[in-house]
């Protein structure tokens, strides 16, 4: 159990590390941010989350606590959309969750993109 979750925050910060700073420009328009956002989601998110939000990555059966259920109407009610963004920014250990998922501080400079993980996030919720 111990050397999944640290294989997991190896695995987790070499890809937090691969981001780096690099921007877009804005004449590349909103496709490519979509498309970096979804490369992103199933990079840092849906090994716990899953590809389809439902909270059962491949990894989740080993976390405590368990992934959130992004599915879920009751959870989605529960959270803004600015406590998801500092959840994202600040990663698990910071905000009481997973200490496995890491935060993603870089990208505070890149609003498209956190503004586009939390729509992705939203897009998940079931309908009643």
């Amino acid at each position: 159990m111990r050397s999944l979750v640290i294989a997991i925050l190896v695995t987790l910060a070499a890809l937090a590390g691969a981001c780096g700073d690099s921007q877009p420009s804005p004449e590349q328009g909103s496709e490519s941010v979509v498309a970096e956002v979804q490369a992103m989601y199933d990079a840092k998110c849906a090994r716990c989350h899953n590809g389809n939000g439902n909270g059962h990555g491949p990894f989740s059966d080993s976390l405590i606590p368990r992934p959130h259920d992004y599915t879920d109407p009751a959870w989605q009610a529960s959270v803004t959309d600015d406590q998801i963004k500092e959840i994202i920014l600040k990663g698990g250990i910071h905000m009481h969750k997973n200490p496995a998922m890491l935060g993603s501080p870089m990208l505070k400079k890149r609003p498209e993109v956190l503004n586009g993980l939390v729509k992705l996030i939203r897009s998940f919720a079931k309908r009643p």
